[in-house]
């Protein structure tokens, strides 16, 4: 008996032990690292990261000449035509040549008729054109690098997230786990007593009531083993899920992550990637509010074109040809659109710097409350500590004053059960400072996730 209350003793001083590396903790870092590669949720991060990139360089290309190959074809028969008079003016000159010559040397002409729309004619060229002057391409190249910012800081606000969930899900599975081997150690002791009953109704110093409420005991400890196991099982999986592997793998656990770290991490919410995001969509905004200002610079562009155009059968020097230009396009009046574009714009950014001083007051507060859980956690944790050391002492002389048949069995269970629901106890607060530390490192965004990055 007294082996197996010292083996729990050795347990619960295995989550008791001192702090000396806190931020190191190796194993928990890989599970990190793995679920940076491999969970979904973050891939869908990086997917929309890698989207904003390929926008920016999108917008650099717009900066870029731009070469297109234009062709046309006309078949036509019918519409407008334009009457020459050929024969009308022509002929009287004809016949009074052939009169002054004495020959028939020049020949009636016949009055044209010209259809106007072009018959078998094609028209093949390539452009080539680049924008001089746009305000709108310069624009909209900042904003797509300026979201860029805002999409990094979105995903390593994801990281963060997972980080906590990862870190409480390893705890809550540690807590699990020691709840099984409490449970078991429990049992141990039941079945302890119930070979000191058997032994004792042998010799006559008990009747059978003990040792009927003793195996009664030893059903009710088996089905919450049952319980406490289930729970291990759906912590594994919920663990495993974040990881993005087997919901049945294994899960290394490390006593020395489960302690109670010497000092917490600064007290500020600087680092936050919330801001970050906010004070790029800030800047996004200000920067449309320019755009839409910039109507009043014109767009300049310059072309040129080199192509061929004749009919069909026709393509020598004669149908090829270059053409270059220039395009300016000027806004002077549009009935005032742009002036409530503006506007909208300027609204746009009001707002936004509105919503970012709210997001930092409800940061201010999520670590106010991070850290004043985390106290009370640790305070709670140190509670459960010396009741855990009065529980072992109770049941020790609980159990030598029941061996000399001077206590009855159910004061001997009662120590027993407050034995088990302090190890318990001492386990959920244990994990408990654990998850509030987590919930504080959170707050501030005080985890490294650089070290991680995919």
């Amino acid at each position: 008996m007294y082996t197996s209350l010292t083996k729990g003793a050795l347990l619960t001083g295995l989550l008791v032990a001192g702090f000396s590396s806190f931020a190191q903790n190796t194993v928990l870092d890989q599970y990190i690292q793995s679920a940076f590669s491999n969970n979904k949720g973050l891939k869908d991060q990086n997917f929309q990261l890698t989207k904003s990139l390929l926008a920016l360089q999108e917008a650099k290309s717009l900066f870029g000449p731009n070469v297109s190959l234009l062709g046309s074809y006309t078949k036509s028969k019918g519409g407008r035509t334009i009457d020459i008079p050929l024969g009308d003016i022509m002929n009287p000159v004809y016949n009074s040549l052939n009169q002054l010559t004495n020959s028939h040397n020049f020949k009636s002409l016949e009055n044209a008729s010209v259809q106007l729309n072009p018959d078998n004619f094609y028209d093949a060229k390539v452009r080539t054109s680049i924008p001089l002057i746009n305000a709108e391409i310069y624009y909209n190249q900042k904003i797509k690098r300026e979201q860029i910012t805002q999409q990094q800081a979105a995903l390593n606000v994801y990281k963060r997230e997972l980080v906590r969930d990862i870190k409480t899900a390893y705890y809550q599975y540690y807590q699990a786990a020691q709840a099984v081997a409490i449970y078991n150690n429990a049992l141990s002791l039941i079945n302890e007593n119930i070979r000191i009953n058997e032994s004792m109704v042998r010799n006559g110093v008990r009747n059978n009531t003990a040792l009927y409420r003793s195996q009664t005991e030893k059903e009710k400890t088996a089905a919450d083993i049952n319980k406490a196991i289930n729970n291990r099982q759906n912590a594994k999986a919920y663990f495993n899920f974040l990881l993005n592997r087997g919901l049945e793998e294994n899960i290394t656990l490390d006593s020395t992550l489960l302690t109670t770290p010497e000092q917490l991490p600064g007290k500020d919410i600087n680092e936050r990637e919330e801001l970050a995001q906010y004070k790029s969509a800030t800047t996004v905004y200000r920067l449309n509010e320019q755009l839409q200002r910039s109507y009043l610079v014109p767009k300049l562009s310059t072309f040129i074109d080199l192509g061929s155009q004749g009919t069909v059968a026709n393509f020598d020097a004669n149908t090829r040809y270059y053409l270059f230009g220039v395009n300016l396009e000027w806004n002077l009046f549009a009935s005032h659109k742009y002036k409530y574009k503006i506007k909208q714009a300027a609204n746009d950014v009001a707002s936004i710097t509105n919503a970012a001083s709210q997001t930092t007051e409800q940061l201010q507060l999520q670590l106010y409350q991070a850290l004043n859980n985390y106290q009370t956690a640790l305070r709670n944790f140190k509670t459960a500590q010396s009741q855990l050391a009065f529980a072992e002492r109770y049941y020790r002389d609980q159990m030598k004053v029941y061996k000399e048949g001077q206590l009855l069995y159910i004061e001997l269970l009662d120590a027993q059960n407050q034995l088990t629901q302090a190890q318990l106890q001492t386990t959920v607060s244990q994990a408990a400072v654990q998850t509030a530390y987590a919930g504080v490192e959170r707050a501030q965004a005080s985890y490294n996730i650089d070290n991680h990055n995919n």
